[in-house]
């Protein structure tokens, strides 16, 4: 099979661009802008790609009416493309897509599944190249789950999102090639015939109204201990959330069942591995927390899901309310507070700060040659001819040598992270000033935070490079991009081959 061959391919992933002021998770606009103009003066005589590796923009974040933006998808991304936040960058990449030996690909991800819709294929492609043909025969998409190969000095590299082996976030690709048939022959998608995957459910059903009083939180790695385990510990009145989260847990293991290793040749295979059960209440607090739970007459002490499900029956019954006005604090509510009198001497900051220790400790999640899931899965998922593996998806950075000169590379995002450091953790003195900020829900205030003389939120915006040298060599590189007027790619893992 023939594949297009560069002398240079530059991967970012994950701009997240979406969502109206106070949504947006995007702050370095300015900074990408710059980046891809950069990318566009490298190897002037040469041939050179770029590719955006899934989640370009961020359809979730929308006020879409549903779990896929359907029959207002062209005004979705049109909007976003106009908006002010994030206008620059696609400005930007007009220019690129007008400079000849330039590529754009577009790759697919699973919080921009509209992107593999002709008719935003076609918005974009004319908010880009308008109706100069070269231009748009430079911009390519990838969008139907089978990632992007090329070649750079005769080694193959295979781009892919990664959430083709993420049981959370996994597309029916072939439900989506429907839908997209469906919308291009007029016809309209009836909500209830699109099954959303449950990491789809968490941010529509669950995060998206939390982040208007925590704007914060899905900016927490790792996703599920931190982020869902921080908003039951930090607001008691979310806690009815609960009710909807597991299940959606439970949707989680059903995706288990559905992701078929698309990226194999095979296809359509239930993985071997055993499928995780949901989760309980007692995972999500964590042990640390659960320690302060008081002993029963028995001498053993009952977990959370038990005093949860005693605490519904008691609310339900009213057998343990004695004031009428408590009713209206909302299951949530009533069921926390039942729950944290059962805590000894425990209060709200020190009852997250053992949780977040719980869900931080031996933690790699920054760990830029931590094998993780998503590398393991798509790494055992290909062939052994892809000599640079590149994904995004995590959010995380990753440079990796597999050995037998093949290298597996995760170009990070563009978005901002927060991180949780030990020191930060230490006890109830060194957590008050934390607690205080994420109480506030200040995202510029989070912005400017450091703690123990680490900002709050990391402050780098990744990028993969592959591409050959003079003497025949192809080099990967996993870089951090700094500046804004100026770029300069800062290297901070690089592989020859």
């Amino acid at each position: 099979m023939p594949f297009p061959e560069y002398d240079e391919v530059h991967v970012i992933s994950d701009l997240h661009m979406g969502g109206k002021a106070g949504f947006q998770i995007l702050s370095e606009t300015a900074k990408l802008a710059g980046y891809i103009r950069w990318v566009g003066e490298q190897r002037p005589d040469g041939r050179l790609a770029l590719v955006l590796n899934g989640d370009v923009i961020d359809t979730l974040a929308e006020e879409s009416g549903g779990y896929i933006a359907f029959d207002n998808a062209e005004a979705i991304i049109k909007r976003i493309m106009a908006d002010p936040s994030f206008a620059p960058i696609w400005d930007a990449l007009a220019e690129y897509v007008k400079t000849g030996g330039r590529t754009l690909v577009i790759a697919l991800g699973n919080h921009d599944l509209e992107m593999s819709f002709p008719v935003v294929q076609g918005a974009v492609s004319e908010r880009l190249a308008g109706t100069d043909p070269e231009a748009l025969g430079r911009i390519q998409f990838s969008t139907m789950g089978a990632g992007y190969s090329c070649l750079v000095g005769g080694a193959r590299v295979f781009c892919t999102h990664g959430n083709e082996v993420d049981s959370w976030n996994y597309t029916r690709y072939e439900e989506l090639a429907k839908a997209g048939r469906r919308l291009n022959s007029g016809r309209s998608l009836k909500a209830k015939e699109w099954e959303p995957n449950a990491g789809t459910m968490m941010v529509k059903d669950v995060m998206n109204t939390v982040k208007i009083r925590y704007p914060w939180i899905d900016l927490l790695k790792p996703e599920m201990q931190a982020a869902v385990g921080v908003l039951l510990a930090l607001d008691p009145s979310q806690l009815d959330k609960i009710r909807r989260l597991l299940p959606i847990i439970g949707e989680k293991v059903e995706g288990s069942l559905e992701v078929d290793q698309r990226l194999s040749a095979e296809g359509f295979t239930i993985p071997t591995s055993t499928v995780s059960r949901p989760a309980s209440v007692d995972s999500l607090l964590g042990p640390s927390l659960m320690a302060g739970l008081r002993q029963g007459p028995d001498g053993k002490r009952p977990t959370a899901d038990a005093l949860l499900l005693a605490a519904e029956k008691e609310y339900k019954t009213g057998s343990a309310i004695t004031d009428p006005q408590d009713k209206t604090l909302g299951t949530g509510q009533y069921l926390w507070d039942r729950l944290t009198s059962w805590l000894t001497g425990v209060s709200k900051i020190e009852a997250l700060r053992r949780a977040l220790q719980d869900w931080l400790k031996d933690d790699k999640t920054f760990e830029i040659t931590d094998q993780d899931d998503t590398c393991k899965e798509v790494v055992a998922s290909v062939g052994q001819d892809i000599h640079f593996l590149i994904t995004g998806h995590t959010h995380l950075e990753r440079a990796i040598d597999l050995g037998g000169s093949r290298f597996y590379f995760n170009c990070g995002t563009w978005i901002r992270l927060l991180r949780f450091r030990e020191e930060m953790l230490k006890d109830e003195t060194n957590f008050q000033p934390v607690y205080d900020l994420l109480v506030s829900g200040r995202i510029q205030d989070i912005d400017q935070a450091v703690f123990n003389g680490h900002p709050f939120v990391l402050p780098q915006q990744s990028a993969v490079c592959i591409k050959t040298n003079e003497d025949g060599t192809v080099v990967g590189e996993l870089t951090h991009i700094e500046g804004t007027g100026s770029i300069t790619p800062r290297i901070i893992k690089q592989f020859t081959r």
